[in-house]
């Protein structure tokens, strides 16, 4: 499974190249779309109110920072291969002699970053209205990374299932909006009914807002070593399940 060589560096760089080309649309637009979560919630719940005796804006900011990450990196992963299987143009990626740990690596790579572009664009424009920096940035890099890279693998799996936009878009409205914006985003667990605080410990990207947002204050609902644990080892399952269907061809080598 080496993914070393021109074709991990050709693929990646035309996925980076893809989303760089429309930075207007696939970074601007959804920094916009942050900062104006951030303006309306402050606007609507700051009255003085705070998380963990954290203001609440300042609580927001990396739920949106990380939020942010995570839709931006799965829609480059799946966006990209839904195009590429629907216009044909999956045949130019599929006839090289590139691997399939190659394959899902550059992939997942070029969504990881558009992931952290993104959420660094969200954490510098809200700066000026919440100055918040992070206490322990190596949390706050380690949790990024490995959160865009869960959902550029579950990106790639999306763009690998569906087989035209409205399906991918259904998988998008039904399972990744609902899993991050139930997260703990807007707010601690520790603020809902016992019933729903265990809900959320089954929510994998509960683990991944609450241990990048203990990167900012050094708080948290859970220790970070757990969420780490626990988002480590989802990317790890994720990854095997992945690498195995690109190493089957499933609906891509028909």
């Amino acid at each position: 499974m080496n993914i070393g060589g021109s074709g991990f560096a050709a693929l990646f760089y035309k996925e980076l190249l893809r989303f760089w080309r429309v930075a207007f649309q696939t970074v601007a637009a959804p920094v916009l779309t942050a900062l104006l979560y951030l303006l309306i919630f402050s606007h609507v719940l700051e009255a003085d109110r705070q998380v963990y005796g954290v203001p609440y804006t300042s609580f927001l900011v990396p739920g949106l920072v990380m939020m942010a990450v995570l839709q931006n990196a799965f829609a480059n992963s799946s966006s990209s291969l839904i195009q590429s299987k629907v216009t044909g143009s999956i045949l130019f990626v599929l006839l090289p002699p590139i691997s399939y740990a190659a394959f899902f690596w550059a992939f997942v790579a070029a969504a990881a970053i558009r992931g952290l572009v993104v959420g660094l664009g969200v954490w510098l424009v809200t700066l000026p209205f919440v100055p918040v920096a992070p206490l322990q940035p190596w949390w706050v890099l380690l949790f990024a990374l490995l959160g865009g890279a869960i959902l550029g693998a579950l990106g790639v799996i999306a763009g690998i299932w569906a087989d035209k936009f409205d399906q991918l878009a259904a998988f998008q409205n039904f399972l990744v909006l609902p899993l991050t914006m139930l997260s703990g985003v807007f707010y601690s667990i520790h603020s809902l009914p016992t019933f729903w605080q265990a809900v959320s410990h089954y929510n994998p990207v509960f683990y991944m807002i609450d241990g990048f947002r203990h990167g900012f204050f050094g708080i948290s609902d859970v220790a970070p070593e757990q969420s780490l644990a626990v988002v480590a080892a989802c990317f790890a399952g994720l990854a095997l399940l992945t690498l195995a269907l690109l190493k089957r061809g499933w609906k891509l080598r028909t």
